[in-house]
């Protein structure tokens, strides 16, 4: 967090208020108490802080009242809203994101975290971690290692705490590891793209669903009478797999999606059906200014051929025009393309030149062929790189390695 920030104070507990402040000036900050929720109503507009420490147990005005106000003054765009309350119930929580807050922390405030969440809310950064990168099959073993040998998974982590993955190939297993490792009551939305077996079949190996307590919402593409709930349960069904999804011990929910444009706790998702057999969506997330857009499995098709359309292409482009990240397919060679049009999957080279076009920032290549090795994945990231070069393209090529984590 860069030092100099301004802060206000908003808590009729002198005790806690104080702490924070000092915790706060020791860091290079500025801070200010205000015991009246009413005063800082007509205080903070008129000299908008950074950010504001929010209790929500005030006499008076409650505090979810006071970011609710906030949120609705011109002005007050880029303020920071973080609850700081000894409120730690789920319903809470979910209340003051729906009202705009950007963070919340539960008192009694631990000096150990309390910085560093005000840091990860003042950045408003998103936690892009990649735990499988490779698409159809894993490929374990020794050539494998730098890149890993998982199929697909992406997991988002936002600042108020908020977990979206996407896809459920066999990365989800580490992530289940991770989430697991914390101790705590997880949530969160899983995206499915597609119901191809590398993208679905490790999800009864995800933990967190047989945990009592835990909410997860499982989204992906309609697939008409046939509903996400019944793609998940079939491959659960006693004949392949001894577990059904009866034996979830989690709050399970199940939505069907189908183009469009939908909010999760404050958090914009479009969705856009790709060029893939059957339906498959690619998602792009709005947060704070940024987007993030997740477009596998996809085949961007070669010009004169029959699966090529300008005006899919041209759909895809002012889809994710502009985003900060683009992970989407490049499972082929431009040679292995060749044998294999109409498969769904696209080549290195029309990838890296569809990027340009769209003026993505950051372009990770994904879905890699099981196929390839560690240094194929490297010819890849030379073919792009070298592309975008030649079309004097600012989009930066990278291939992530599972368990990678990108700040966006």
């Amino acid at each position: 967090m860069a030092e100099g920030l301004r802060f206000v104070i908003v808590d009729d507990s002198v005790e806690s208020a104080t702490l924070a402040k000092i915790l706060l000036e020791n860091e290079g900050h500025s801070a200010t108490i205000e015991t009246s929720p009413e005063e800082a109503l007509r205080s903070i507009p008129k000299d908008p802080p950074d950010g504001v420490l929010l209790d929500i147990l005030m006499p008076g005005i409650d505090g979810l009242e006071v970011c609710s106000r906030l949120r609705s003054m011109k002005g007050l765009e880029s303020l920071k809203i973080i609850m700081c309350t000894s409120k730690a119930f789920e319903f809470d929580k979910r209340r003051a994101a729906e009202l705009g807050a950007d963070g919340y922390i539960v008192k009694p405030i631990k000096k150990d975290t309390f910085l560093a969440t005000l840091e990860k809310v003042m950045a408003s950064e998103v936690e892009m971690r990649f735990w499988g990168i490779r698409g159809t099959l894993p490929r374990p073993g020794p050539d494998s290692v730098r890149y890993g040998g998982n199929t697909s998974c992406v997991s988002l982590e936002f600042p108020r705490g908020e977990l979206f993955i996407f896809d459920a190939g066999s990365g989800i297993k580490p992530l289940a590891d991770r989430l697991m490792s914390r101790g705590k009551r997880l949530e969160g939305k899983i995206f499915i793209s597609h119901p191809h077996w590398d993208h679905i079949n490790t999800l009864p190996f995800f933990t967190p669903l047989y945990v009592p307590g835990n909410e997860f919402e499982i989204l992906g593409a309609s697939h008409g009478p046939t509903t996400m709930r019944d793609l998940v349960s079939a491959q659960m069904d006693g004949v392949f797999f001894p577990i059904t999804i009866r034996e979830f011990g989690a709050k399970v929910d199940f939505r069907d999606l189908h183009e469009g444009s939908f909010e999760l706790a404050g958090i914009q998702v479009d969705t856009m059906l790709l060029a893939h057999p059957g339906n498959c969506l690619g998602y792009k997330v709005h947060f704070d200014g940024r987007t993030i857009c997740y477009v596998t499995d996809n085949e961007l098709a070669l010009p004169g051929s029959e699966f090529f359309s300008q005006e899919y292409e041209d759909r895809l482009s002012d889809f994710v025009r502009g985003t900060d990240a683009l992970i989407t397919d490049t499972n082929y060679f431009d040679d292995e393309y060749e044998s294999r049009v109409g498969w769904g999957h696209s080549s290195i080279s029309r990838v890296a030149e569809f990027a340009h076009q769209a003026e993505v920032k950051a372009l990770y290549l994904f879905h890699h062929d099981h196929a390839h090795d560690d240094e194929a994945i490297d010819r890849k990231v030379e073919i792009g790189q070298k592309l975008l070069k030649e079309h004097g393209s600012s989009t930066e090529c990278v291939a992530p390695a599972e368990g990678q984590l990108v700040l966006v």
